[in-house]
């Protein structure tokens, strides 16, 4: 997968995610599958259990399908996953 600033567009749910860094110490190193997506907050499985993770506090690797492993600042992700994938991306170089 070619690995792009139109990355943030993608659907999430599904993927397989870790939290690299987070303002909150609980949630860092959380790993598991997203299976929720509001305009704030990404809700993972972990082990059964749901966690709820708020976007801006975060950083996260995400492994794709394919293999590939990106991480993405949480802040790049605010928004609802509709209106983000219609949003346009402006490259600073």
């Amino acid at each position: 997968m070619k690995v792009t600033p139109t990355i943030v567009q993608h659907e999430f749910i599904g993927l397989k995610a870790k939290v690299a860094q987070c303002l909150n110490s609980s949630c860092k190193g959380i790993k598991g599958t997203i299976v929720d997506e509001t305009r704030n907050t990404f809700v993972m499985l972990q082990d059964d259990k749901k966690k709820t993770i708020i976007k801006d506090q975060a950083v996260f690797h995400f492994t794709f399908p394919d293999g590939t492993i990106v991480e993405i600042d949480g802040k790049a992700l605010v928004g609802r996953p509709e209106e983000r994938s219609k949003k346009r991306i402006r490259r600073l170089w």
